[in-house]
């Protein structure tokens, strides 16, 4: 009797246990000293870490993982959050999911009906990606206590039901700068500008949403590897904020187009979802809800869930300055793609009349729609696990007939860096790349022992494939004989142009023996001679206070290559003497009011105001005529042009819209002549176009200097190889790659973007040619 006493006793300390320990677990506003999502407050991410890590001490429904440190040394954390009887198990869960995620795996369906049923539905729930994106960060911490600790039936249904795996900062370097800057100036004038000083990604800026089929960054990587990889979520929540001017939050389903290489039960499974959002929000009271607006499906970039079994609901909520209330009056708000927030339509029954739109009301519908994902995602939970297996399975079974069999990619190529990219690529996606054992004839070609293969019977083959082939991107119109409907992003993403490599799709089958996939591809970054030692070019490279994405990424491509270099502010240009400390100067893409003016006085704190002006445009002159190399990319090359009375001009900038249109395209040029800049790359080679509208980047010139040599064209006839391209023969064979001689010095300008995204790797030769060279000409190519 008393062993059975004893036995009830310890039974009621443990049932105790964790009722106890959640009674005992902090609220975000008892540890940060304020509720998240007040007006005029902002957590940085030392406290919000810090709020993380007491939760998981504190609740046995949470662990949390440091995946790894981001790019400036902060820690990267996922929370993993869940009832206790799965966390008690979770890496039997897991496992199980893995198993649901490569159906080859399974011995029948037998199996198939017991891993169904021991399955959760796993949500990866990732947020403040982009860092002026405030009230995301800060509906973090809120959610993440809700779901662990709310005894709301709901609440008790998720945790039964679902795995979540929650990344409250994709960026936590940039929630730290975001958050300090803005406490640092609230209450003065400039209390709410979104703008930094710098980019708020080290390297991207706000392109670190725009690397998820490159995977160069370190945070991307670390989610793939953390979260993505061990873990196959079958739902992931994107959760963003948008401009405030239009609805106040938008949800799947997306506008057309969608990628056609994602299932269709992606498809349709990301619209029954979103869908259910919005009309739990709606029945919630919440007005100006728009679904089937503005965000398109098309670009791997954006979305990387499409290709790996999951659903992707992209949230984007209205923000505005930072966390700083703002009123808004009906006519303030403008048509947007899909809809007007003027006017009730299908997409968006009820209209928000206007009024005060301040931080609590963000965070209050960002959290609303998370909670109602969670929900749905536990109260079907057959579903969503059952369409996630269906999903691999029908990769397996290559659902999209018109998919070749496999793709081959030579080993030999003639650009090694190119090969190098997309092994890293594809492996680090999670793609099955194997070798040919022997030789073997297919696609009207040899091919050779050791040569890359790539099945499309494998759960990430419409991954690969999406790289792999040629994007013909859909002509849309706003109305029918229109302007162009502007895509959310790019339009193309053809890795063997991109890389400046061969890749070849095999329609028939072929008996190959093959070997077990490959390990994960780590990629060398390998300068060429010129740029290292004690004969490299001294290089300098532009960083204002309103630094551009395209430096960023530049600097980023610089780093990996252990490129010696140096940023210049304005100050140190300003002061002069550049020829001394200098051979190459480098602009990347940049609007030329920018770079001289800088930030207009008002709009940020004085320190931060100011270009060039005067004296560093003089000491840039000063700088090319002592013999210096001054490279100017896309936008810069206004500045150039203008700085040097160059009688060179862009020759789109009249052209209208609806004549000439490329948001995001490959387009193939021609070399003309021989020149250091251009040695090595062909007479012909794929680069990186884009600008359409009053957003131009890119540039096809007008040469009319003596002083110019014209060093690649457009190519004639229509120049796309890839992607959208409207009056592309507007600018065929029009200059592309321009130098011109200036006093002792030189100066190249880049039409087009030599290093886009990190991604163009292929063009990376243009750039470190033209930091090699002297400007002294081979051959005349005028």
């Amino acid at each position: 009797m008393a062993k059975w006493l004893s036995g009830m006793m310890l039974m009621g300390v443990a049932l105790a246990g964790p009722l106890l320990a959640q009674e005992e677990v902090p609220t975000p506003q008892s540890h940060l000293g304020f509720q998240p999502g007040e007006n005029r407050q902002l957590a940085n991410w030392d406290e919000l870490s810090s709020y993380y890590d007491a939760l998981a001490a504190s609740s046995p429904r949470v662990q949390i993982d440091t995946l790894g440190m981001t790019t400036k040394g902060r820690p990267f954390v996922m929370l993993i959050i869940t009832g206790e009887e799965n966390q008690s198990r979770l890496e039997e869960l897991r496992e199980v999911n893995l198993k649901l995620a490569d159906p080859r795996t399974i011995s029948g369906p037998e199996e198939l009906a017991r891993l169904q049923e021991e399955g959760r539905t796993v949500v990866l729930i990732t947020q403040q990606v982009h860092s002026n994106e405030t009230a995301t960060g800060q509906m973090a911490p809120l959610l993440a206590h809700w779901v662990a600790t709310s005894e709301e039936p709901r609440a008790q249904e998720i945790r039964e039901n679902v795995i979540l795996l929650h990344i409250p900062s994709l960026n936590p370097d940039g929630t730290q700068w975001t958050s300090d800057f803005y406490m640092e100036w609230m209450g003065t004038p400039y209390e709410g500008n979104p703008s930094l000083p710098f980019l708020y990604h080290y390297y991207a800026g706000h392109d670190n949403n725009r690397d998820w089929f490159s995977f160069n960054l370190q945070e991307t990587q670390l989610t793939l590897t953390g979260a993505y990889h061990p873990w196959r979520p079958h739902i992931v929540h994107d959760v963003h904020q948008m401009g405030g001017t239009g609805a106040r939050i938008m949800v799947p389903p997306f506008v057309d187009p969608y990628d056609p290489n994602v299932d269709p039960r992606v498809t349709a499974g990301t619209n029954r979802l979103g869908a259910a959002i919005a009309s739990e929000l709606i029945a919630e009271g919440k007005r100006g809800v728009v679904v089937n607006a503005q965000y398109d499906a098309y670009s791997p970039a954006r979305k990387p869930p499409h290709y790996r079994g999951a659903v992707r609901i992209l949230s984007e909520t209205a923000r505005n300055r930072v966390a700083v209330p703002e009123t808004l009056s009906l006519e303030d708000l403008t048509p947007r793609i899909g809809f007007d927030p003027q006017k009730r339509s299908w997409n968006f029954p009820d209209v928000w009349p206007g009024g005060v739109w301040d931080f609590p009301q963000q965070v209050d519908y960002m959290a609303s729609a998370a909670k109602a994902l969670l929900t749905d995602a536990a109260r079907n939970r057959d579903y969503w696990v059952s369409n996630f297996q269906q999903i691999n399975q029908n990769a397996v079974d290559r659902w999209a007939e018109w998919w070749p069999l496999a793709w081959v990619i030579p080993a030999e190529q003639e650009y090694q860096p190119g090969l190098e990219t997309v092994l890293r690529i594809l492996t680090t996606g999670d793609v099955e790349v194997r070798r040919a054992q022997d030789g073997f004839t297919a696609a009207g070609r040899r091919f050779s022992a050791g040569d890359y293969v790539i099945r499309l019977d494998q759960p990430m083959a419409s991954f690969a494939n999406t790289l792999l082939q040629r994007q013909e991107y859909p002509d849309l119109r706003e109305y029918p004989g229109g302007p162009p409907q502007r895509p959310y992003d790019v339009t193309a993403h053809n890795l063997p142009l991109m890389l400046n490599i061969e890749a070849f799709p095999v329609e028939e089958p072929v008996q190959i023996s093959l070997s077990d996939p490959i390990p994960q591809f780590e990629q060398s970054y390998t300068l060429p001679e010129g740029l290292t030692g004690a004969g490299a070019p001294r290089v300098g490279v532009y960083k204002g206070w309103r630094e551009s994405m395209p430096s960023g990424w530049t600097r980023w491509m610089f780093d990996m290559h252990g490129l010696q270099y140096d940023t210049l502010n304005n100050a140190d240009i300003q002061a002069g003497d550049l020829r001394g400390s200098f051979d190459v100067l480098l602009f990347e893409s940049q609007p030329a009011a920018e770079i001289v003016d800088g930030y207009p006085p008002g709009t940020i704190a004085p320190d931060f105001v100011g270009g060039l002006g005067d004296a560093g445009v003089e000491a840039i002159r000063e700088f090319v005529r002592d013999g210096g190399h001054l490279i100017a990319i896309e936008q810069s090359t206004d500045f150039a042009i203008q700085t040097f009375g160059l009688q060179i001009r862009s020759a789109i900038d009249d052209i209208p819209t609806a004549d000439f249109y490329i948001p995001g395209s490959i387009l193939s040029v021609e070399m003309v002549g021989t020149h250091a800049i251009t040695e090595g790359l062909g007479p012909n080679h794929p680069v990186w176009y884009w600008g359409a509208g009053d957003r131009q980047f890119s540039r096809a010139f007008r040469v009319e200097d003596p002083r110019a040599q014209v060093l690649a064209r457009y190519a004639s006839g229509d120049p796309v190889l890839a992607g959208w391209v409207l009056g592309g023969r507007l600018i065929a064979e029009l200059p592309a790659l321009v130098e011109a001689r200036v006093g002792q010095g030189s100066i190249t300008l880049f039409g087009f973007a030599p290093n886009y995204r990190g991604q163009m790797v292929g063009t990376w030769p243009f750039l470190f040619n033209a930091l090699q060279a002297s400007g002294e000409p081979r051959v005349d190519g005028r």
